[in-house]
């Protein structure tokens, strides 16, 4: 067979294959498919819209993250993260108050990066939407190589903390020797970069593991016809999303009187992934139901423009876990 090319792994490659062969190797993966009419909630989206100039406009991304925020704050035990010993079958489950969304983002050199978008559970729309467009001003000026070889190194360190020495080791010698050997800043160059202000780039906080994965595929391909219906989860986090691209099919309407007819409209596939070591399907419906009830009233929406959880949330900014269970 003759080979058109050949590109061995760069840091970003080697982290994504190493994360999801974790997740696929130790999670025994839950997946279901959620489709909800937004079709009323779409036109309150545009609507509030209009109010807003320009700059200030919100993505239907980031509605949708505001969205799943309220979904996990119905059902907080979502927004954990999972210890578990396979050997001596003993583990512990720790829920989050905060919600730290760890988002994959296209960034401006075509390379996909995953976000740790802090704290969103509290945040208004506005903020929400200054805090992305914040990161996306900091991704302009970072060294995507560099950023992601310091994640990369601090996950080794803890490796050998946790006594994984021969995974260790082994990190490191791929990462400095053979074909896919990481060139990364030394000397007076990583001096250099480093001088730059952690408020002008991107840094490790800002991409370690969060509390929650949310993909938002739909805004790859808008046109897109189909939906996603497997995703994995990366440990320690239990639970993952993939929103789609909001797509018209004919669906089955209740009227008021009960009268039943089928019309055309928009439906939003979003697959919910969850791990079985800590989630049962149970666990999921009060997230399902705080959705519905809000595409149901999506008047709602408005009021998420004003920031009336900063009083409750002022005082607990480095939060505790809100929950620990062992088993």
């Amino acid at each position: 067979m003759r080979i058109t090319k050949r590109e061995h792994f760069g840091i970003q490659r080697k982290m994504v294959s190493h994360m999801t062969t974790e997740s696929w190797r130790n999670v025994p993966h839950v997946t279901y498919m959620y489709e909800p009419d937004v079709t009323d909630f779409f036109a309150e989206y545009k609507k509030m819209n209009e109010k807003l100039d320009d700059e200030s406009k919100i993505t239907f991304n980031t509605l949708m993250l505001k969205t799943i925020c309220k979904g996990l704050k119905a059902a907080p035990i979502m927004n954990s993260h999972i210890e578990f010993n396979r050997k001596f079958v003993t583990g512990r489950i720790d829920t989050f108050e905060d919600i730290n969304i760890s988002m994959p983002t296209i960034l401006p050199n075509g390379e996909m990066m995953t976000i740790n978008l802090r704290d969103f559970g509290s945040k208004s729309l506005e903020e929400m939407h200054d805090y992305i467009k914040d990161v996306k001003r900091r991704a302009e000026k970072t060294n995507l190589n560099e950023a992601m070889y310091s994640v990369s190194y601090d996950n080794t360190i803890n490796s050998l903390k946790d006594g994984h020495f021969i995974r260790a080791l082994m990190k490191l010698y791929g990462a400095n020797f053979g074909n896919c050997k990481i060139n990364h800043f030394r000397g007076k160059e990583k001096k250099e970069y480093e001088s730059i202000p952690e408020t002008e780039r991107l840094t490790i906080k800002d991409l370690e593991p969060g509390t929650v994965v949310i993909s938002n595929v739909g805004s790859t391909y808008l046109k897109q016809r189909g939906a996603t219906a497997i995703l994995e989860i990366v440990p320690p986090m239990v639970t993952a999303f993939a929103v789609g691209s909001v797509q018209e099919k004919p669906t089955v309407v209740t009227h008021e009187n009960g009268e039943k007819t089928i019309e055309i409209r928009k439906i939003l596939p979003i697959c919910i992934a969850f791990d079985h070591r800590v989630l049962d399907f149970g666990d999921i419906v009060p997230f399902m139901q705080k959705l519905d009830e809000i595409f149901e009233k999506p008047e709602i929406i408005h009021e998420w423009l004003v920031y009336l959880e900063k009083a409750a949330h002022a005082s607990s900014h480095s939060k505790k876990t809100s929950k620990r269970v062992s088993y």
